[in-house]
């Protein structure tokens, strides 16, 4: 593939879509107090959600340096990348879009690297990089790849259940669903990210509804490239039943949520992402 895809761990995809294609991933780092970890490398998604729940304090995240960038890009060409796609977390939550363009100028001279943001996160950035890689082994263009992915980001929706807003409150990543702070304890809250931004999707007062509010959202559709994000959950079976009458299941991608968003979203967090056809507002 002449072109690469390059992106953060905060994309949430699984290592078998990762290795299948060549997509690299830079990751974030985790903070448990004094010490810090590496996503992915250090530590486990699975590491990851049972220290959170023994943890007294929320952990930190932290983005990438430039030159964690600066090594990804330059491990790609010079394993033959003539061109380099770079994807991030939505820079509306993260310095990360910040470090990636840093290192993409630091490397102009030996490869040209588009850096795009998502306005995304997790499984939401994570379609958008599967979406670009498949292009990629096609042998796209770095500038079609470019255009199709940012057309992409315009048509992509993503939902949240939460089982609380604890987190983002406390991570300050709430955004504009501060109103729904005021009736926190007694609700299942709902979030949207729009344009990068966490806005308030929706009130509903039971883990079934919260459910149900994400299969009608997929209802709405007709929708495409389908996929559920889940963190710590029990129930992720019970939505892709739900779903499975809308969008076969084999056809939907699963990713379980990670660190970085992990520490914001909590446990029991589970969502769907898609993007709508074109042409639909």
């Amino acid at each position: 593939m002449p072109i690469r895809v390059v992106t953060d761990s905060a994309c949430d995809l699984p290592d078998d879509l990762v290795e299948g294609f060549g997509i690299e991933v830079v990751p974030l780092s985790i903070r448990f107090g004094p010490e810090e970890l590496v996503d992915r490398e250090e530590l486990t998604t699975g590491d990851f959600w049972k220290r959170l729940a023994s943890s007294d304090a929320l952990p930190e995240t932290s983005a990438p340096s430039a030159g964690a960038f600066e090594a990804a890009f330059r491990k790609v060409a010079s394993e033959g990348a003539t061109g380099i796609v770079c994807i991030n977390l939505t820079s509306r939550l993260s310095a990360t879009m910040q470090s990636a363009k840093l290192a993409a100028t630091a490397v102009e001279a030996t490869v040209p690297v588009e850096v795009i943001d998502s306005e995304s996160a997790s499984m939401g950035l994570g379609n958008l990089c599967v979406s670009a890689a498949t292009m990629a082994r096609d042998d796209a263009g770095l500038a079609a790849i470019v255009a199709d992915t940012v057309d992409r980001r315009e048509r992509t929706r993503l939902y949240g259940a939460l089982d609380t807003l604890e987190f983002l409150k406390k991570g300050g990543r709430v955004g504009n669903a501060r109103a729904l702070l005021g009736s926190m304890l007694s609700i299942k809250p709902i979030i949207e990210l729009r344009e990068g931004v966490v806005e308030e999707g929706g009130k509903v007062r039971t883990r079934s509804k919260a459910l149900q509010f994400l299969v009608e959202r997929v209802k709405e559709g007709p929708v495409e490239n389908l996929a559920v994000l889940q963190g710590a959950c029990t129930d992720t079976d019970k939505l892709l039943d739900a779903l499975d009458p809308i969008v076969p299941r084999e056809q939907i991608l699963v990713g379980e949520i990670g660190p970085v968003i992990g520490t914001h979203a909590g446990p029991g967090v589970i969502g769907v992402t898609f993007q709508v056809p074109r042409g639909i507002a």
